[in-house]
């Protein structure tokens, strides 16, 4: 294993489940690293598992933790900070480890350096609410096509009315009716899920296997769903046909169509707002996510190649590295374990302005140790001094380099040439002087502010970055393997683009917006269909006053205009009725962001003038079709 150690295979283990937290290819023992004989309780580079035995109380066994980790903790800080965990509890700091259910790590913790990308409880929320807002839509448009037509069934119910059928068996069979089709819709969801499962998969960057929509619990839900929806769906039909008077009924006088149900009209502005919050929702999350990809996060970070496991070549990477700065590509190169953007945790280390290393005087600030290669192969602005030069300064072994967040947190006014101190071999100060003054850069992710860092010179290998002149990036890189190979041979050269691990950072918010945007569009399609079928329903309620309109002079404008207008105003209340819901929601997404933009006017509008347009088009096509009909065949029987 990295050409160095040699082990021996002792057993194989079953492959990791798609929906773990972590995996991993091979375990390797701690003890034959020699990190197995690490004693330092203040650092906290490794995670610990614990199985507790059935029955325990995880709060007791959080007891037992603290026990016996704050004797050893307590035991360091003496000797290390000179403090201990009594004296930084009333300074209201602490030093804990919290244990953490082991299967609630994906959808809740929202700690730092977790093993893998985490999820959010908090998406699978939003989405199952939008979803079951997409399933209302559904259900509002069979209510509204259901009553829309219910003088066709008026006859019907007249006649079993006076054939002897009681309210409850009218109820009963339209809800049943209701239910088969809901029963029907489940069966053809069933396969079409199973058909694009592959397809979600991709979307939303999961493995979800067909199995799961077939096992026991998911089934009996999803029946148990399909009954409600089916209930719910026919309810309001089933009792509004069901009140029809039969001689009223088998008289005509059943009054009917558009604009005589309120409750109709109440049933489409709902539909559109939830279809123009999901647009709002769209489009502020789409930009958001464009901001941040375009945002000067203070580096450059375009056409950086990051090789991971330089540190495994050993002491010839160094040679390495200035070789590779002899090809006409490379226009500069720097190793260290601290690169932006790649998810390696970072040094959380303890400063003092003074000598005393006094514990209440301390500084905890992100410590990266970097070479002279660092700052201008990243691209990073220097603020004031320098960058490190050992060859012109050998002082320079212990000089640091702060951002301009640390100079506002140490509270100096003239940092240049001034002293920090560290704890040092045998816990004795250990001197550090200021050389220059950097430009503040998003190290993490634009979720989190940045943090005061300092730049310490340092021989650290973690990785190598190179950074590439414009021209055959990738014929370079197969030139920089082929040398690898060289000075490595046997040992696979594992690299990365610097500019992709910085999207990977945003990966889940990436398939927020892309689910976002499916459902949006479904949300919108189920709307418009509803649309479409009560236009379709009222143009053919109004057949016979249109004709009578064009006989006496309307002209095709005058007719689209009078059946759209009623949805178009429909429309514009809905609008009027998300804007602030979607505003609250969205407002409430984008507080997960440190560096955010900020919600215009603009985006209101063109959610409300899309959704109108939408609305427009849907029903355009019937209302074109009323208006050109012949006034003849609607007048003819008159």
């Amino acid at each position: 294993m990295e050409n160095k150690n040699i082990c021996k295979i002792t057993g194989v283990i079953r492959d990791m489940p798609t929906h773990s937290h972590f995996h991993f290819s091979i375990i390797e023992s701690l003890a034959d690293n020699g990190h197995g004989d690490d004693n330092v309780w203040l650092s906290n580079d490794y995670v610990t598992y614990l199985l507790l035995r059935k029955g325990t109380d995880p709060a007791i066994a959080q007891k037992h933790v603290d026990a016996v980790i704050n004797n050893y903790l307590n035991k360091e800080l003496t000797n290390v900070l000179h403090t201990n965990l009594g004296d930084l509890a009333k300074g209201g700091s602490h030093f804990i480890y919290r244990l953490f259910p082991l299967t609630r790590i994906h959808l809740y913790s929202n700690k730092s350096y977790e093993m893998e990308a985490n999820g959010s409880i908090n998406y699978v929320y939003t989405f199952s609410c939008i979803a079951v807002l997409i399933l209302l839509i559904a259900c509002v448009n069979f209510m509204n096509l259901s009553t829309a037509r219910s003088a066709n069934r008026a006859r019907e119910v007249g006649i079993r009315k006076v054939a002897g059928s009681t309210r409850g068996n009218l109820i009963a069979q339209f809800l049943t009716e209701s239910v088969l089709l809901s029963l029907l819709a489940m069966v053809i969801a069933l396969g079409l899920a199973v058909a694009l499962l592959p397809l979600f998969n991709q979307l939303a960057g999961k493995q979800l296997h067909p199995g799961v929509l077939f096992g026991p619990w998911f089934l009996s839900t999803t029946i148990g769903l399909t009954l409600i929806v089916g209930c719910l769906a026919g309810s309001y039909p089933a009792f509004y046909l069901s009140s029809f008077q039969p001689i009223l009924v088998l008289k005509g006088k059943i009054a009917s169509g558009f604009r005589s149900s309120w409750l109709r009209s109440s049933l489409v502005v709902f539909q559109f707002w939830i279809s123009i919050a999901l647009i709002v929702g769209t489009l502020v999350i789409y930009r958001q996510l464009n901001y941040i990809h375009n945002r000067d996060i203070g580096f450059n970070r375009e056409q950086v190649v990051l090789i991971h496991n330089a540190y495994t070549a050993g002491d010839p990477v160094k040679p390495f590295r200035n070789d590779l700065l002899t090809l006409a590509g490379v226009a500069d190169a720097t190793l260290s374990g601290d690169i932006p953007s790649t998810g390696v945790p970072y040094s959380q280390n303890a400063f003092f302005r003074d000598a005393s290393l006094d514990m209440k005087q301390a500084f905890i600030i992100t410590a990266m140790s970097v070479d002279d290669h660092y700052i201008p192969t990243l691209g990073i602005s220097t603020v004031r001094g320098r960058n490190f030069d050992i060859q012109t300064f050998p002082s320079d072994s212990s000089a640091i380099i702060l951002n301009e967040t640390a100079v506002q947190l140490l509270g100096l006014k003239d940092p240049l040439h001034q002293l920090l101190y560290r704890v040092g071999d045998s816990n004795k100060p250990f001197p550090l002087h200021i050389v220059g003054i950097i430009k503040d850069f998003n190290y993490n992710s634009l979720h989190e502010k940045v943090g005061p860092v300092i730049l310490q010179f340092g021989d650290s290998r973690g990785m190598l970055a190179l950074r590439l002149r414009a021209g055959n990036i990738y014929a370079l890189v197969n030139e920089i393997e082929a040398r690898w190979k060289k000075m490595a041979p046997g040992l696979p050269m594992g690299y990365t683009f610097l500019d992709e691990d910085f999207d990977r950072l945003y990966h889940t918010d990436q398939q927020t917006a892309r689910l976002t945007i499916t459902f949006s569009i479904f949300a919108i399609l189920i709307a418009c269909l509803g649309l479409f079928g009560l236009v379709t329903y009222a143009a053919e309620q109004r057949m016979k006053e249109i004709g009578i309109r064009k006989v006496l002079g309307a002209g095709i404008g005058g007719i689209m205009k009078l059946l759209t207008i009623d949805f178009a105003r429909l429309v514009l209340i809905a609008s009027l009725l998300s804007f602030p819901i979607a505003w609250w929601g969205m407002n409430l997404w984008l507080q997960g962001f440190a560096y955010r933009i900020g919600i215009s006017w603009w985006i209101f509008v063109t959610a409300g003038a899309a959704a109108v347009l939408i609305a427009l088009i849907t029903v355009s096509f019937q209302t074109i079709r009323a208006a050109i009909a012949n006034p003849v065949k609607s007048l003819r029987s008159e």
